[in-house]
């Protein structure tokens, strides 16, 4: 089999997989066999690059950052639905269909679930994608093809289908598994929650960079053909799927208004079973002769109609409202109800998004409020029973302590989240220890999850300095922890105490600090202490350091408790002070140039790449401007990196160039 045989081979496979997996939900191989796959494409397009075309598999996430979208015209408008809430009003669309079409009995009607996501349109050429708008004004919408192209469930070539240019419009949507993975992600990372699915997946369109677009796990359905030249609606669908598109396969034809209802009734019940949100079901005419014939209104066409499910609502007692800390500080309230039925499921637990949220809304403890499931996802409470602002129940407010370690809580002013900034709040604790550990950090090898949360839940740790702390009878006393394993762990913690201070202080979790930023700081300051006493002014006046990262230094360490517990660092023998700054022996060939690294190098680490450039006289940032020499890319390199250095006409030297580079000047 030649090349050429074998990559159109390999895409046939892959698509078919992807379609399994992101639109029938029936994976028949392994994530690994998939992978496996897809590095076989990408070799031999990598050999034969005459052989890559846009279509393949392996650019769904080959744009760059886009600087803004392009406003584009639709085929045809895309018009919105009239809105239907209960059986009566379903019943009064079908005699208004009726009517117009002068007919007695109830015609056929295509039932779909209606999709709670993102209205999309894909343009088709000879069967090829090449582009994805949003449906805007309904005429005019804007380009989002990159974006597009990450979506997994959506074919970036049609098998079969209509010659020419064709829209196939559908739903762009945030799959639940997805949404909740996200919001547990920001909730991690001390960041406020996302409201619904839609809304995040609607911002996610239209986020500027596909790479981050394609993390966040986007799906599709799509339910339209524009031209539409079919007999019916309902082999329309059947068409759309044999092309590869994705389906929603719970579409139902029925034979009159009854049937609609029955469906309509069925999937109230049903829906929150499905792996996606949906608000209600669309009901259109089965027939493209009779939808021609009844025409549309001004906003919407008069043979299709949304029935909306109602939200479920409750009312319940909030008994409190409690505080949650999270891994970064970040204080979330959230409600202590009453327990409560609601969409199938006890409640006793529900979101209040953020204070300004409560506050705005005027929710009190002691008092009756109304919860629902939000997108029968997540339970929140909609608001208070009793709105007189003058009723007798206190209204609440804001902690401004931890309530677990009793540390303020203090909120930036452009933000609407609240934090505690104590280090060894024991709520922050778990998950601080484990990025403390983490190889980036103070690379302690075999302090993994496992070890730390057995650690935590025992108290046998209360802070970070705690590890430096540990013996071999308590380690051993530990599930899956015998002599050897202990004595190598200790083994570890003690090694950590010789690191380098910027390893120190990039392990202590201060918010906006990554290894760039502490490396910067700890060899201007030279020491921990230096970076503990210096002014706001100071921390700004380092090049590479902001206003946004330069207070959040001073802000961690102002708080007593971090103070102490830097002191018992200090106690515990950690290596507080750096090395004094020496001119490298040897030559200096690369004395004036300054370079960025992005991406996975194979060859060696990020760390071990910036010691050979610095030994040669090079300076290493972390960020492209005027006076980078040049751009070193490895695997998976950060897009906002790579536009700008082309932006600004930057070389740009690949892993194979970088290796030259060092080799030829040592």
């Amino acid at each position: 089999m030649n090349p050429a045989q074998r990559v159109d081979e390999l895409r046939q496979e892959i698509r078919r997989h992807e379609e399994l997996y992101y639109v029938q939900a029936a994976p028949e191989i392994s994530d690994a066999d998939f992978d496996q796959l897809m590095n076989e494409l990408k070799a031999l397009e990598t050999q034969h690059p005459d052989l890559l075309t846009a279509d393949s598999p392996t650019q769904r996430v080959g744009g760059r950052p886009a600087a803004g979208f392009t406003e584009v015209v639709h085929l045809q408008p895309m018009l919105s639905l009239d809105n239907a809430y209960n059986e009566e009003e379903l019943r009064a669309f079908d005699e208004r269909v009726r009517k117009g079409l002068s007919i007695e009995q109830s015609p056929a009607y295509v039932a779909e679930l209606k999709i709670d996501g993102l209205s999309m349109a894909l343009t088709y050429e000879d069967g090829r994608l090449v582009r994805g708008a949003t449906r805007g004004s309904g005429t005019h919408g804007e380009e989002v093809t990159q974006n597009v192209r990450t979506v997994r469930a959506i074919p970036l070539s049609l098998k079969g289908g209509p010659k020419g240019r064709i829209e196939i419009r559908g739903e762009v949507y945030l799959p639940k598994k997805n949404f909740e993975r996200i919001n547990k992600q920001q909730e991690e990372a001390g960041e406020p929650l996302y409201a619904n699915p839609r809304n995040t997946a609607a911002g996610t369109m239209r986020n500027l960079d596909p790479a981050l677009v394609a993390k966040r796990g986007l799906s599709a359905w799509m339910y339209q053909l524009v031209p539409a030249e079919f007999a019916s609606h309902a082999e329309m669908l059947r068409d759309l799927g044999t092309w590869g598109l994705p389906v929603e396969p719970h579409w139902k034809k029925c034979d009159g208004i009854d049937a609609v209802i029955a469906f309509c009734e069925e999937w109230r019940e049903k829906r929150g079973s499905l792996a996606f949100e949906t608000d209600g079901v669309v009901i259109k005419l089965d027939d493209p002769a009779l939808r021609e014939k009844l025409g549309y209104t001004s906003k919407f066409p008069r043979w299709a109609t949304a029935f909306k499910f109602p939200a479920e609502q409750k009312v319940a007692m909030l008994h409190r409202i409690e505080i949650n800390i999270g891994r970064t500080g970040a204080a979330t309230p959230f409600a202590m109800l009453e327990p409560t039925v609601v969409a199938g499921s006890t409640i006793s637990m529900a979101t209040l998004h953020n204070p300004d949220d409560i506050i705005r809304k005027d929710i009190r403890p002691g008092e009756l409020v109304i919860i629902e499931k939000a997108g029968d996802v997540i339970p929140r409470v909609v608001g208070p029973v009793d709105k007189d602002p003058d009723r007798p129940t206190p209204r609440w407010t804001m902690p401004t302590a931890c309530p677990v370690c009793g540390s303020d809580l203090k909120k930036e002013e452009d933000e609407a989240v609240w934090r505690c900034e104590n280090s060894s709040c024991p709520s922050k604790l778990r998950r601080g220890l484990e990025h403390f550990a983490s190889r980036g950090a103070m690379n302690i090898e075999g302090m993994g999850e496992s070890l730390i949360w057995q650690l935590c839940e025992k108290k046998l740790i209360t802070s970070y300095a705690g590890i430096y702390s540990l013996d071999a009878a308590t380690l051993e006393g530990l599930e899956r922890m015998g002599k050897k394993s202990a004595a190598k762990v200790l083994g570890e913690i003690e090694k950590s105490k010789g690191n380098d201070v910027w390893r120190l202080l990039y392990a202590l979790g201060i918010r906006h600090v990554g290894e760039r930023g502490a490396q910067v700081l700890a060899d201007h300051f030279g020491s921990i202490d230096a970076i503990e006493n210096a002014t706001l002014d100071e921390l700004e006046s380092v090049r590479e350091i902001g206003p946004v990262l330069a207070a959040s230094v001073r802000s961690f360490f102002d708080q007593p408790g971090n103070r102490e517990l830097i002191e018992a660092f200090r106690k515990a023998g950690l290596k507080l002070v750096g090395e004094p700054k020496r001119a490298p022996a040897g030559p200096q060939p690369l004395a004036g140039k300054t370079y960025v690294i992005t991406g996975e190098l194979s060859g060696m680490s990020r760390e071990d790449a910036q010691a050979r450039l610095e030994a040669l006289g090079a300076k290493v940032t972390g960020s492209v401007s005027k006076k980078t020499t040049a751009l070193i890319v490895g695997a998976d390199p950060g897009a906002s990196k790579s536009e700008k250095a082309r932006a600004l006409g930057i070389e740009t030297l690949d892993e194979a160039a970088f290796l030259r580079l060092i080799m030829i000047e040592s």
